[in-house]
């Protein structure tokens, strides 16, 4: 599935979200829906997105996917965002997708893509980007 990766590789970015994946979670053969694991990655860009816009955020595309590896019920997610590119309006994030397995302890590289998002003012209209640099 995917690409290999080389096992020396670390996470890169900033530790942004962790979560567990659970049943409820699967699709109809039981494993993760990767729909689930996008939405943990589009929140974690959020997160960092809006740290660095200092304000309010939508994401408008999600480019350059690559599914690695399955995620599986009561794997540890790990999501970690790092900024790629600050327009006038908009970011992007490079999103990383690791996770910890139940019997294991090394992080293992799932999911990656980038996302862009757009800074938004309180009445949802584009704004530049404000934020510091991080």
């Amino acid at each position: 599935m995917g690409q290999t990766i080389e096992k020396s590789r670390a996470p890169t970015g900033e530790l942004a979200i962790r979560t567990l994946a659970m049943p409820a979670d699967t699709n109809q053969a039981g494993d993760i829906f990767g729909g689930w694991l996008l939405s943990q990655m589009d929140i974690a860009g959020g997160i960092t997105a809006s740290k660095r816009a200092g304000g309010r955020v939508a994401t408008v595309a999600v480019d350059a996917m690559t599914f690695h590896r399955p995620v599986y019920v009561g794997d540890v997610v790990c999501c970690y965002a790092g900024i790629g590119r600050v327009g006038t309006t908009s970011i992007t994030i490079h999103v990383e997708a690791w996770v910890i397995r139940q019997q294991g302890t090394e992080p293992i590289l799932v999911t990656e893509g980038d996302y862009t998002f757009v800074a938004l003012t309180a009445d949802g209209r584009p704004r530049p980007v404000t934020g510091q640099a991080l």
